[in-house]
């Protein structure tokens, strides 16, 4: 980005030109409508399932908030990964103010009605696709950037001017009329009476109900609009000095049509609502609400990385024993993993990966594994693991079994990348490695085994990730997998964690507060000798037998301590020589999130990073407290992981929980996040302290890039990158990697100056046989010459084909019987319809119930593919049925029946086919629930 470009986009940002705001103030926001939209469409369905299940539903307190949602929703344990999924929804959903500032398609300036409703309709489709194929990391993704032109459509547009109260459903629809679009020659607006812009749209615009929006400039000399349109106005608009002057936005309540903010923004929550409710339709209830972060589980991943050569039975069967004991005690409870991934490698191959939330599949395909090969002594494990960290949901837990080296060391960075994007802790299972001085031989009579160094990588990464590099013998390996059972259960969070590297003797402190329970400490080390001292100032020593630690494991390099439960601050002093590693967890509903960010001041505006911090000078981290709606941060620090070094923050309130963190340095060093904070809900005010399981490293190197995020098969997709380095210039060495293993190019090095940048370009081509909604994840990295320093970008892309069909199921030739009596209870009605997607559609996919309590069968027709039967039985009692029926590639539409009595018959038939998920705030039980909240009068 040039500098007269950097300093534009600032200039739009600080001026609020681009849409509605982005950060709070007294006018609603991007963030505000995007939060009450995703936390309404959540509760109901929370409420629908409820419903279904014949359980109580009780609505959360006003306003709504992630955690009395999710407590509403019985699953409080998914406080955190809702609000990470909210989160990440609305930062995508501001990045578009960032990146395609002027770009009028995304903000429906210019009256680019058809190309807005394109970008919408595509990213529908994308986000769609993804959730099919539980690619939910993609599907937040594309969702947030396609919400941000939708709200602005109501801003921007005339919509609410035209008296229009409720959204613009064909917005979402790609077969179906927008309105009625101005001519380009036609005027639409006249000059506003100075200030005053409440009658500018001409009057016969709005009597014939003519759709414009305005048009909008910031360079002076190449501002220019046709003549008589409207313009978008505000200070930084050139065009609205150009009669017909004055604007028609509605941004904030100083906009120039400011008096109608507040109708523009509220039919803008309804209009995310009704996306959100047709994104619904098309996943169904249960998957949506994995989508939003949501699962009845503990909402954590059980995901192995194993080696399957000849020499790893031993390792597999224990594998089978733990994953087994997992399943029988967790199904079913909040502790049971949300989602279940393996992912298997040898030599010279690894994959696939296998991911499913159904625990009998996950426990056939471990039960399934079988040993071959590996006839060296160099495995593909990094391999393995890049394609289980792309795989994986945010803030997973993986653990990795082999008894041997990495063939793929190179693939060290692309992995701490994906470590440090993903926040994903990486645990290594390794059995018979040099260390412990055992080494085996293989079926061909090779020697193989793991020395000092190869286990050094692995350590290297587990510390990055926050994890352990656990080294025992075949024999001890079932003994040391109690941390894999440890690491399902719900709501774990860090309070500590620190390296030596050498060891040497240091004194560690952490504060256990009322909520935390189930106190673990995990040493990883030779010889290590410790004490520890509670908050009371009792003391014990690793060689004594004494009431603090209540349980001690000792299983090769690896010691778990189990905790007396005791509140204050407890001290731990080691005392080796030889490295190790310190770690404190427990269990607590409070927790917290963070991005690094890039935000201009004062605090307008911020994107979230996908590379690192730049080392040495100032940055900004959004931090959020889980788990407790009146928890408060009050202190952020970046900690350096193996020393003492400090760098305090300076915490700005933003609203909805969180917190703007201002650092003066960002550490050159290695570095963790801690977090201390109270929570004021109970009478006595809680003191708390969080650490990031991750740790973090800073660069003098940029790498930055920015590509559409839908990529089609059999189409050469090309992503230009930069990079720029503050430190010595030289040849740079540049690396892609994606884990679909799609053919890529790029240039294998680029020639940097010191202060200046070079461009680049990495083509990717998908197979014509992609599956729509594949996830592809793009790691580029750059390292500096030498290999001082290096840097990266993480980018995430979805594969969509090509997609024809638009039209929605139906349902045809109805057929009801009936022999309803007074008493309901002792007679029942019966339902049989075709439902079909029509002679040119993909076909039905999916057909559920959307309200009914009975009974309903699906079938296909016989010869004929395309007719999906249905047959629906339900006491009399319950008179009214709805179909939800989807076809393949997302489109929703329902049927509604009644047997209620009519005016002219005893028993009458109603059929409609609802074409489109029209989103009626006065229908939608809800929304008596909002009404006050959202302003309506």
């Amino acid at each position: 980005m040039s500098s007269r470009l950097a300093v534009l986009c600032l200039l739009l940002l600080h001026t609020g030109a681009l849409g509605f705001g982005i950060l709070p103030g007294k006018s609603l926001n991007h963030l505000e409508i995007t939060e009450k939209a995703i936390l309404n469409a959540t509760v109901q369905v929370c409420r629908a399932l409820a419903q279904a299940e014949g359980a109580d539903f009780t609505f959360p307190s006003q306003p709504f908030t992630a955690e009395g949602v999710v407590a509403a929703c019985r699953v409080p344990q998914s406080s955190k990964t809702f609000r990470r999924a909210i989160i990440f929804i609305m930062l995508r959903n501001i990045r578009v103010d960032l990146r395609h500032a002027l770009n009028a398609s995304f903000h429906f300036d210019e009256e680019m009605f058809v190309q807005g409703r394109k970008i919408i309709t595509e990213g529908i489709v994308a986000v769609k696709a993804s959730n099919k194929q539980e690619n939910y990391k993609a599907a937040r993704q594309k969702l947030g950037e396609i919400l941000h032109p939708l709200q602005d459509f109501y801003s921007h547009s005339n919509w609410v001017e035209l008296g229009n109260t409720l959204p613009n459903s064909n917005l979402i629809r790609s077969d179906a009329s927008i309105g009625n679009i101005a001519d380009e020659s036609r005027a639409t607006c006249r000059s506003c009476d100075g200030n005053d812009c409440r009658n500018n749209i001409l009057e016969d615009i709005t009597a014939e109900q003519i759709l414009t929006s305005g048009y909008f400039g910031v360079v002076p000399l190449f501002s220019t609009k046709p003549k008589g349109k409207c313009s978008h106005g505000g200070a930084v608009d050139q065009t609205s000095q150009i009669e017909p002057k004055g604007g028609i936005n509605k941004d904030a309540f100083d906009s120039s049509h400011g008096h109608l903010h507040t109708q523009a923004a509220n039919v803008a929550i309804a209009a995310t609502s009704e996306l959100l409710q047709d994104i619904r339709g098309a996943a169904g209830d249960r998957p949506f609400l994995q989508m939003m972060g949501i699962s009845k589980g503990s909402n954590k991943a059980l995901c192995f990385v194993i080696d399957t050569t000849k020499s790893m039975s031993d390792e597999i069967e224990a594998v089978r024993t733990v994953t087994a004991s997992i399943i029988n005690s967790n199904v079913g409870t909040k502790n049971e993993p949300s989602v279940y991934i393996l992912v298997p490698f040898n030599d010279p191959g690894f994959g696939p990966l296998t991911k499913t939330t159904d625990p009998a599949v996950f426990m056939n395909v471990i039960n399934s594994l079988s040993v071959t090969g590996g006839g060296d002594e160099e495995e593909m494990s990094l391999s393995g693991l890049q394609l289980a960290l792309a795989g994986a949901p945010f803030n997973s837990e993986i653990f990795l079994f082999t008894d041997a080296p990495a063939k793929d060391e190179d693939l060290k960075s692309t992995v701490i990348a994906l470590i440090e994007r993903t926040q994903t802790v990486v645990n290594f299972m390794i059995t018979d490695s040099n260390v412990i001085n055992r080494r085996r031989r293989r079926d061909q009579q090779q020697t193989r085994g793991i020395t000092a160094s190869d286990s050094q990588l692995y350590r290297d990464l587990a510390q990055a990730s926050g994890g352990q590099a656990i080294e025992v013998t075949k024999s001890e390996l079932p003994l040391a997998v109690d941390i894999i059972i440890d690491s399902t259960s719900s709501s774990l969070v860090t309070l500590l964690q620190a390296a030596r590297s050498p060891g040497r003797a240091d004194n560690f402190s952490f504060v256990v507060d009322e909520t935390v329970t189930n106190l673990r400490v995990y040493i990883t080390g030779q010889s290590v000798a410790f004490t520890v001292i509670s908050p009371t100032g009792e003391s014990q020593q690793s060689s004594d037998t004494a009431s603090l630690i209540t349980a001690s494991q000792l299983v090769g390099n690896f010691r778990t301590l189990r905790l007396k439960q005791q509140v204050g601050r407890w001290e731990i002093k080691m005392a080796s020589t030889n490295s190790y590693t310190l770690k404190v967890i427990g269990q607590s509903p409070i927790d917290f999130l963070f991005d690094f960010v890039e935000a201009s001041e004062p605090f307008t505006g911020f994107d979230a990073l996908d590379t690192r911090p730049r080392a040495g000078v100032n940055g900004s981290l959004l931090v959020s407290v889980t788990g407790s709606s009146s928890a408060e941060v009050k202190e952020v620090a970046l900690v350096a992981s193996s020393g003492s070094e400090e760098v305090k923050g300076v915490v700005v309130p933003q609203g909805s929980g969180n917190v703007l963190v201002q650092v003066d340095r960002i550490p050159s060093v290695e570095f963790v996040v801690l977090v201390k904070g109270q929570d004021t809900s109970s009478t006595s005010p809680i003191v708390f302290q969080r650490q990031s399981p991750t740790n973090f490293r800073a660069s003098n190197l940029t790498v930055a890039a920015d590509s559409d995020s839908i990529l089609i098969p059999g189409t050469p997709f090309s992503v230009p990158f930069t990079v720029m380095t503050q430190g010595t210039g030289g040849n740079f060495t540049i690396r892609a990697t994606n884990n679909q293993r799609f053919e890529s190019t790029f240039p294998s090095s680029l020639s940097l100056e010191t202060r200046n940048s070079a461009n680049g370009t990495v083509t990717l081509s998908a197979p014509l046989n992609t599956p729509s909604g594949t996830d592809v994840t793009l790691t580029i990295e750059a390292k500096a010459p030498g290999g001082t320093d290096t840097n990266y970008i993480v980018l995430r892309f979805s594969i969509v084909n090509t997609v024809t069909d638009f039209t929605r199921p139906v349902c045809q030739q109805p057929s009801l019987r009936s022999n309803c009596s007074e008493n309901c209870s002792l007679s029942t009605w019966a339902l049989s319809v075709r439902v079909t997607d029509g002679a040119e559609g993909t076909g039905v996919d999916r057909v559920s119930l959307k309200q009914g309590n009975g009974t309903i069968n699906t079938s296909l027709e016989a010869g004929n593919k395309n007719i999906t039967l249905v047959s629906y039985t339900a006491s009399c009692c319950s008179p009214d049925v709805e179909l939800m029926v989807v076809d393949r590639v997302g489109n929703v539409g329902s049927c509604f029946y009644t047997i209620r009595e009519g005016s002219s018959s005893p028993v009458s038939v109603s059929t409609k086919v609802i074409q489109s998920p029209v989103f009626c705030l006065s229908t939608v039980i809800i929304g008596l629930h909002l009404l006050t909240e959202l302003g309506f009068k």
